[in-house]
Parts: structure tokens; C-alpha cells; sequence
């Protein structure tokens, strides 16, 4: 069992998944439509509180919706400002330079473009640390308050329903949307978690589908070495000439003179779906000397065009090799 190279495999995987979770989360439908809930929690609770002005409950529910609707609004600046900074930053990534302003910059302008982009940076970089602390701030606040309006809401009982209808129904809807977010996002959690530890192509194969193209292109892939798997039995171990167990051999593909490399039992299996290799199965070695089924290692390299083992980049051994 290839216990470790398998977690080396699952590690990556949960990192990707974590970048790609934030990527989704901080996109432009997710955003809109964050803002937009929140925001009908906020309008809810000022129409409440002003309908509900003779209202007098036992306990200051009043005061809990201004806070939980103050709240609201913290985490809309707060997702607002961080979703600024990522499009500014992808901008600066994707934005072309000009060939001909840059023929014309002397050594130093080029230092000095060099320390204004970087200062910028580092402006973005801390004002996205406020925001990020400002907003895990509001969310252990949250978890406080949700409390608090527990607390008031099962002292004050049923008096609350019959005194103040609308305050009362309008925590108790508060609160139960709050649990219900919770018990989401833990069992999405733990979901995610039992695929990344027993069934990591079903993850592969769903970021594949929802993935833009990040990662190597169909040419780039086809470029990497492409093998066929051979068992050998213990009348093909003599003939290789090989005392260790031997758990079969690689042979390349499409070349005239063909590569072999003779694996151990223990080598002999895919990293990623933890399988081991059968008779006659198409394999892909990357650069780094890595192999794997080639179904298993296509999906991965078009989402990410890095090792899952040993993260080496193939698009730099191709750019390499062109120039």
C-alpha cells in the first residue's frame, strides 16, 4: 500500500480545493447574491423594528435584531472590499505590457516600476489583512450574540409570543436560519472531507467539470511521455534479469526506440485512485519521473499542471524544451 504517496496526493488535492473553494466563494454571482441576502436581513429588520414600535417585550430583542442587522452589514463591506482587491489583483496579473514603452525604459525606471508595483501591493495586502480581521472578528462576534439571543429568547418563553408577536418570530427565524447555515456548511465539510480520503477522482472529476482552464492544455499533455503496462510473472522476472519482486514493467509508446522501466509491487499503483495497474493499462510519466494511470493524471494536469506528488510544473519543462 502506497500509504504516504497517496496522502502526498490527497494533500494537494484539499490545497486545490481550498483555492478553488475561495475563488468560488468570492465570485461575482456568489458576491451578488451574499449581498443581496444580507441586505433583505437588514431591510427585514428595519421594517420589523418600525412596525413593531408598540411592541414592549421582557427582554431587549430590539437591541439583538440592531445588532445581528448591524452585523449584516459589517460582513457586506467587509466581502465588498476583499472582492475589490482580487479583481484588482487579477488585473495586474493579466494586464498586458506594452513592447513599446518598455524598449524605451532605462535600467532605472524599470527598478523604480518594479518598487511602485510592489508598494502597491503590499497597500492591497494590508488593507485585505483589516478586512480579513475584521471580518473573523464579526464572525466569533456572531457566534457570541447567537447566544445571547438564544438566552433572551427562551427566558422570555411564550409571554414573548403573546406580548411582542413580531420581535419574538422574527429572532426565533434569526436563529433558526443561523443553526441551519452551521449544520450546511459542517456536513458539506465533512462531505468533502470523506471524498478527499475515499473517492478523490469523484473530486478530480468535479473540478475538472467546473474548472476553468488553469492548468496544462490537451497539447501539453499529449506531449508527456505515454506508457504501456506489462505484469510480469515469476517466468518474466528471469528474463528481465531482476532478484527483487517485480511488479511489472513500463514500456513506452510511439517512439522507435522505447523506453523501459522495470517497477516494484509497491510502485506499481496509481497515487490517485489507489489502484493497481492491470495488464495492458495506458500510463503517463510526467518530467519528474512520477506515474500514473493516464485517465487519473489528465483530468488533474488540465486543473492543475503540477505533479500531485512532488508538485513540478510540466508547462516549464515545455516551455524549456521549445526554446
Amino acid at each position: 500500500m502506497m500509504r504516504e504517496p497517496s496522502m502526498l496526493v490527497r494533500e494537494t488535492a484539499a490545497e486545490q480545493l481550498e483555492e478553488r473553494q475561495s475563488d468560488w466563494a468570492y465570485s461575482k454571482p456568489v458576491v451578488v447574491l451574499d449581498i443581496i441576502w444580507n441586505f433583505a436581513f437588514v431591510a427585514v429588520s428595519v421594517g420589523v423594528l418600525l412596525s413593531s414600535w408598540e411592541e414592549r417585550p421582557d427582554t431587549p430583542l430590539r437591541l439583538w435584531i440592531i445588532g445581528y442587522a448591524f452585523q449584516c452589514l459589517l460582513h457586506m463591506v467587509c466581502v465588498c472590499v476583499e472582492y475589490r482587491r482580487r479583481r484588482r489583483q487579477q488585473s495586474m496579473e493579466y494586464r498586458p505590457f506594452n513592447a513599446g514603452e518598455e524598449g524605451i525604459l532605462s535600467p532605472g525606471s524599470r527598478v523604480d516600476s518594479e518598487q511602485y508595483v510592489t508598494l502597491a501591493q503590499l497597500e492591497e495586502d494590508s488593507g485585505s489583512g483589516v478586512a480579513k480581521h475584521l471580518e473573523s472578528t464579526n464572525t466569533m462576534l456572531s457566534f457570541i450574540w447567537w447566544i445571547v439571543g438564544f438566552y433572551w429568547v427562551s427566558i422570555g418563553g411564550q409571554a414573548l409570543a403573546r406580548t411582542s408577536p413580531q420581535l419574538y418570530w422574527l429572532c426565533i427565524i434569526f436563529l433558526g436560519f443561523d443553526v441551519f447555515f452551521v449544520v450546511f456548511c459542517v456536513a458539506l465539510a465533512c462531505i468533502i472531507g470523506i471524498a478527499v480520503c475515499c473517492c478523490l477522482p469523484c473530486i478530480i472529476a468535479i473540478l475538472y467539470a467546473v474548472a476553468d482552464q488553469e492548468g496544462a492544455s490537451k497539447e501539453d499533455i499529449e506531449q508527456l511521455s505515454k506508457f504501456k503496462f506489462r505484469k510480469i510473472d515469476n517466468d518474466g522476472k528471469s528474463a528481465v534479469n531482476v532478484q527483487e519482486p517485480v511488479g511489472g514493467i513500463m514500456t513506452e509508446c510511439g517512439t522507435d526506440s522505447p523506453r523501459e522501466h522495470v517497477l516494484s509491487p509497491d510502485d506499481a499503483e496509481c497515487c490517485i485512485c489507489l489502484s493497481a495497474y492491470d495488464d495492458g493499462v495506458d500510463l503517463r510519466e510526467l518530467p519528474c519521473g512520477h506515474h500514473f494511470h493516464c485517465a487519473c493524471v489528465d483530468k488533474w494536469l488540465r486543473i492543475n499542471a503540477t505533479c500531485p506528488l512532488c508538485k513540478y510544473n510540466i508547462l516549464k519543462s515545455s516551455s524549456h524544451e521549445e526554446v
